[in-house]
């Protein structure tokens, strides 16, 4: 189950990781999302629920190498009839410039069955460095820093998500693919996501509008064929991610919208 869990982490990274091409258009000014927003998930293998997932932003606002800042954490966690046999409980976060939404500090707080890692990295857009380290489990403290080239602008998990919903989908078209560009663990990617249009998607809180993403998968052991992976995003001005789906080799696996709170705009909902 902890490959059901671990699954997201990298759609969401595929997913996330959006940098400007000469032709992506970005909104010029973050207004999809501020400081309270909540949003849980619904985590399913099959037709079995295995767990929750949630996002959320800080109320206040942090400075971090003296720059104002969003502070951004998504939770993953098995549900409580599968944790005896193998408890996941993740957290993954990240300190966003409010203006650029580029990410200051990144950190990870791994917990799945016996096996633990905390990791912290600092990213130096002006150098295009990233200093990684991760933290000795038996002494609490943080140890083994190295540093690692990044692309230009180059996102973590959370904050290249975050800049997804910042895209103005009006100026692209039904086929056209964004570069994926971002920095994990201790290597840069550049992968394509195709923007393959509209949709509507039937969720618990009702149905709603949505632009549908498929990141193009080169060959993996986790996830099965190119286009093995959909996401969803709301049709509004939150694009909220409403829906991951993804084959991998040991089945289906999903991540749907069941709760929110502290949205910036109205939730389009259509009956």
């Amino acid at each position: 189950m902890k490959k059901v869990i671990g699954a997201f982490a990298i759609v969401m990274m595929l997913c996330g990781f959006l940098r400007v091409e000469q032709n992506t258009p970005f909104v010029p000014r973050n207004t999809s999302f501020s400081t309270g927003e909540q949003l849980t998930y619904r985590v399913s293998f099959g037709f079995f629920t295995v767990g929750r997932a949630t996002t959320k932003i800080d109320n206040r606002v942090y400075s971090i190498n003296s720059t104002p800042c969003f502070k951004v954490d998504a939770f993953g966690e098995t549900a409580d009839w599968i944790s005896w046999v193998a408890r996941v409980k993740d957290v993954w976060g990240a300190y966003l410039d409010t203006t650029s939404l580029s990410t200051q500090v990144s950190y990870r707080k791994i917990r799945e069955g016996n096996y633990k890692k905390d990791e912290l990295i600092n990213f130096d857009h002006q150098r295009r460095k990233a200093e990684v380290k991760v933290m000795n489990q038996q002494t609490g403290m943080y140890e083994n820093s190295k540093e690692f080239d990044i692309p230009l602008n180059a996102k973590d998990l959370v904050g290249g998500f975050m800049l997804l919903r910042q895209i103005d989908f009006a100026k692209v078209k039904k086929g056209d693919t964004l570069m994926i560009s971002g920095f994990f663990e201790d290597t840069s990617y550049n992968l394509r996501v195709m923007y393959t249009g509209k949709d509507v998607v039937q969720t618990k809180v009702g149905k709603i509008p949505c632009l549908k993403l498929v990141p193009i998968m080169p060959d993996n052991k986790m996830f099965d064929g190119e286009n093995s992976i959909s996401c969803w995003l709301s049709d509004d001005a939150n694009k909220v991610p409403v829906k991951i789906q993804a084959k991998m080799f040991i089945g289906h696996t999903g991540l749907e919208l069941e709760e929110f709170r502290g949205l910036r705009n109205q939730l389009k909902i259509v009956l």
